[in-house]
């Protein structure tokens, strides 16, 4: 099964609140950037990648994280990163059943975290890809 499979899998499976929120944050990050690409990474974590990963969502007892790779280096206006504040490159954002997902906010932090890859990758810094990890899937 390809990222694109895998990740649909786990959203049927997940017949929870969480599988519900995952579905809405993968709408989220296609709409914020169609070229944003999905892979399944770490054992069954759905990551979005663009020019280098902007985020990863764990399904987790109790929340939904969504993890960004680069979030210590992105604004954030509206206040959505909750976790990993202390961190010097990821921040987080922890998703709770009932919690309101701000859908234009995360876009925002999206097309932010693609936009500080495509400047990364116009610098110079090499970013490798897993062969053994790359399942890519595209929507």
């Amino acid at each position: 099964m390809n990222a694109h499979e895998l990740i649909d899998d786990l959203i049927a499976q997940t017949t929870d609140w969480r599988g519900a929120v995952l579905a809405t944050l993968r709408a989220v990050m296609h709409a914020a950037d169609p070229e944003i690409v999905e892979e399944w990474k770490w054992r069954g974590a759905p990551t979005f990648s663009h020019n280098g990963i902007v985020c990863v969502v764990t399904l987790l007892k109790g929340k939904v994280k969504v993890t960004f790779a680069d979030g210590a280096g992105l604004a954030d206006p509206d206040g959505l990163f909750n976790a990993g504040l202390d961190g010097n490159r990821w921040r987080a954002i922890d998703i709770r059943e009932g919690d309101v997902i701000d859908e234009g906010a995360l876009a925002g932090l999206v097309r932010a975290g693609v936009a500080r890859n495509l400047v990364k990758g116009k610098s110079g810094v090499k970013r490798v890809a897993s062969a053994t990890n790359r399942d890519d899937c595209t929507r």
